[in-house]
């Protein structure tokens, strides 16, 4: 196989490049998203055919693409919509994984870079990729085991001090490693890089995972910059930038939308003291039935349908879209409410309605329509739990107070379905259960919202 002449393949790479940036403008309206997906797979193909026609044993890479590509159709087709985050968080340590490799092999054999020998720059190149991809990599895997809920769970003493101290030790070995040619140094900034990223996580609690997720997104982003620097290749610096500061802006926004500070979340300081959970026993929730739902679903005039993590468990996008279908007929004003980070991650929730053939313009944002549950008859909450939570207002021990919530609870009536009376991701009681206006049907979203397809046939 003949390789391509090096100004044509930049030329290719450049062409990828822009590929992929206009991928994420399509993937910022759920329009275009299609076509976002569509440019980010032909970017994707250009850049693979190239680093193949490029490679000098061109049939080592094609049996890993194989393989790895055999591996990722398994897991596309067997994954749960409901898994999306722990899967990012597992393919990120991936990403971390091949960091730490490269940056080792790199140090190992420098003849393989046509160099005899490593400067500076190489080494702080080097150190980086190798500090990051560590971070990266342990602290994806840590996401991933707390999203699965795998192991007991963890807790660390005084994790500001940890953090800084091994912070502190790992900056400073990176830069004798650097300066020297004691590659030795390596050894010890790796372990304590892996050390690092698991101790930025473990005091992250169950409601901020999303934001960890989205912000060990940006660190594989800057973890593939760096291995771009050390090999030479001008793709991934692009590419990885763009995840990195991509990731980021989406880390802060998350964190806008939860009224948590992006600085607490890059040092691991997001745990929280106290759960504010109400005692049960001393409050009673109004439970009804499909039927009764049903007959206050007729009788109104306007509807908003709060979507959460409960309807993605159950899969039932298809049936909500039919009771929304059916009260169309009636004349009744439908529209779905989607908080910014619904189903433990960010669009989630879109998609799902878009699976199911949601009109885009039926579906608004908490800012958008947070105004309107005032004027709401019925608002049908299905599955979610956190993003409807009056704590986050009038609490100030609840670890979820200060984010920004869809208020619901203005609606004339609340009907909220959820399996059981129990505590949403983030372990809080909600206080919305026990409130005059709500009515609780309790069982599977799927079910229960067949059962409203059902009876409001019936009503005609």
């Amino acid at each position: 196989m003949n390789q391509l002449p090096l100004p044509i393949a930049q030329l290719l790479y450049l062409i990828a490049a822009i590929c992929f940036i206009l991928s994420l403008k399509g993937l910022s309206s759920p329009q275009t998203a299609r076509l976002g997906n569509t440019l980010g797979m032909c970017g994707m193909g250009v850049a693979v055919a190239v680093s193949l026609s490029l490679s000098r044993r061109y049939e080592y890479a094609a049996l890993a693409i194989a393989l790895g590509g055999g591996v990722g159709v398994v897991v596309a087709k067997n994954i749960k919509m409901t898994a999306l985050p722990q899967l990012v968080a597992a393919f990120h340590s991936l990403v971390g994984a091949a960091a730490v490799l490269i940056s080792w092999v790199t140090l190992c054999s420098p003849q393989l870079l046509q160099t005899s020998k490593l400067g500076c720059q190489m080494r702080i190149e080097i150190g980086i990729e190798a500090f990051i991809g560590a971070i990266t990599f342990a602290g994806s895997v840590l996401a991933f085991c707390k999203l699965q809920g795998l192991g007991k769970k963890l807790s660390l003493p005084k994790p500001n001090i940890v953090n800084g101290v091994l912070g502190a030790v790992c900056l400073f070995l990176l830069m004798l490693f650097s300066l020297s040619n004691f590659d030795t140094l390596f050894w010890f900034v790796v372990p304590l890089s892996l050390a690092l990223g698991v101790c930025l996580v473990i005091p992250i609690g169950g409601s901020d995972m999303p934001v960890v997720v989205s912000l060990l997104n940006s660190y594989s982003g800057w973890a593939t910059a760096a291995t771009g620097f050390t090999l030479g290749n001008y793709l991934l610096i692009i590419t990885g930038a763009i995840v990195g500061s991509s990731g980021a802006i989406l880390s802060y926004i998350m964190c806008k939308n939860m009224n948590r500070s992006i600085f607490k979340v890059i040092f691991g300081q997001m745990e929280h003291s106290q759960l504010s959970i109400t005692a049960k026993n001393e409050k009673s929730a109004t439970v009804g039935t499909p039927e009764d739902a049903a007959f206050l679903l007729a009788n109104a005039s306007t509807v908003i349908i709060v979507p959460g993590y409960g309807m993605a468990v159950a899969q039932a996008q298809r049936a909500v879209c039919e009771v929304a279908e059916l009260l169309r007929k009636r004349e009744t004003k439908v529209r779905y409410a989607i908080h910014p980070v619904a189903g433990r991650m960010p669009g989630h929730m879109n998609v799902l309605l878009a699976e199911a053939n949601v009109p885009y313009e039926d579906v608004f944002e908490l800012d958008d329509i947070n105004g309107d549950f005032a004027l709401t008859d019925v608002t049908l909450v299905v599955g979610a739990n956190d993003v409807t939570n009056p704590a986050a207002d009038n609490d100030p021990q609840s670890p979820i107070f200060g984010m920004p919530i869809l208020r619901v609870e203005n609606s004339k009536t609340v009907l909220f379905i959820k399996r059981s009376l129990g505590v949403g991701y983030a372990g809080v009681d909600n206080d919305l259960f026990y409130r005059a206006n709500t009515m609780m049907i309790i069982g599977d979203a799927k079910k229960v919202c067949e059962g409203l397809v059902k009876e409001l046939s019936r009503l005609g």
